[in-house]
């Protein structure tokens, strides 16, 4: 005989919402981003360029500083339009900029030389694949399937 328990196994994962691993995706593309900045400050001669007022091969410019606050922006908007938006708007919406932002994140390394090319290779490795998580988990994203229903919604449209 076999007794059974309604008590919930606590090693059992609740589900998670598609809203919340989305932005939890972004929210890790962007601490990685920031901490390959800091990490790049490391690089030899990196420190010296900015005092001298380069950064790359790029002049350091108000233009430039508004592109960089642009490129981080739209990922820290992104955490929390993924948990904001209504679900069709948010599953083109995740489409669409982790699409864009895969060139984005090859950028990085035009121009580096092949000693870098395991620390960048590394880099952008892990940065698509956070994107590419984005873009599986918004292409499986239903929005049909987002909208819980109440019972009597569902028993009537049986």
């Amino acid at each position: 005989m076999t007794i059974q328990t309604n008590t919930p196994n606590l090693l059992d994962n609740p589900p998670v919402p598609v809203q919340a691993k989305l932005a939890a995706a972004w929210t890790s593309l962007m601490f990685f981003v920031i901490y390959l900045d800091y990490y790049h400050l490391y690089k030899p001669g990196a420190i010296d360029q900015i005092r001298g007022g380069g950064i790359f091969d790029f002049d350091i410019t108000p233009t430039l500083l508004t592109i960089f606050v642009v490129v981080i922006g739209i990922p820290a908007l992104m955490v929390m339009l993924s948990m904001a938006l209504p679900a069709r708007v948010n599953r083109a919406t995740n489409l669409v900029v982790a699409s864009l932002y895969i060139p984005v994140m090859v950028f990085n390394a035009v121009g580096e030389s092949w000693d870098w090319a395991s620390f960048y290779g590394l880099s952008i490795g892990i940065e698509v694949l956070l994107l590419a998580f984005i873009l599986r988990y918004a292409w499986k994203f239903r929005p049909e399937i987002a909208r819980p229903e109440s019972s009597s919604e569902s028993v009537s449209a049986r």
